[in-house]
């Protein structure tokens, strides 16, 4: 069964994103399992290339791979090596083990994932699209753990 996990109060959602990527890739979760093989992160198209900007401009010195994958597309072998893939469908990378959700409804699909990671902000109107998407993970059986986003 998937894992589900919510990081609440995230001063910037997207940037907490990025620092939760590079967790899963590097040393994996916070209970000590392994790094992950690859994130998929799914969204609105508009959310996925400001998210594409900021993985390209968080850290100085570092940099995550990804691919913005559009709808339609097939990515080449080369993209398609990357470990993280940003889709607007989950299953354009039901391959990879993380979905990382960064839409406001329940991600379709996650069910063909080991892991699926919410990040919430403070925004009133973001909490309560989150709160709706907890209502229909946990309406399905799935067990979900909270945790604060930390600074």
């Amino acid at each position: 069964m998937t894992e589900i996990l919510f990081y609440f109060n995230a001063p910037d959602r997207l940037a907490y994103a990025c620092r939760v990527l590079r967790k899963a890739l590097r040393v994996g979760a916070q209970d000590g399992a392994k790094p992950m093989a690859g994130v998929a992160v799914t969204g609105p198209a508009s959310t996925l290339a400001r998210f594409d900007r900021t993985l390209w401009t968080f850290e100085a010195l570092e940099f995550i791979p990804h691919v913005l994958v559009s709808a339609d597309a097939v990515p080449d072998a080369r993209r398609r090596r990357a470990a993280v893939w940003l889709v607007e469908r989950a299953e354009q990378a039901a391959h990879l083990p993380m979905l990382l959700h960064l839409g406001q409804e329940p991600a379709e699909g996650f069910e063909s994932f080991e892991r699926l990671v919410e990040v919430v902000s403070t925004d009133a109107d973001e909490r309560d699209a989150a709160r709706a998407r907890w209502k229909h993970y946990k309406s399905r059986g799935y067990e979900i753990r909270q945790h604060e986003a930390a600074a």
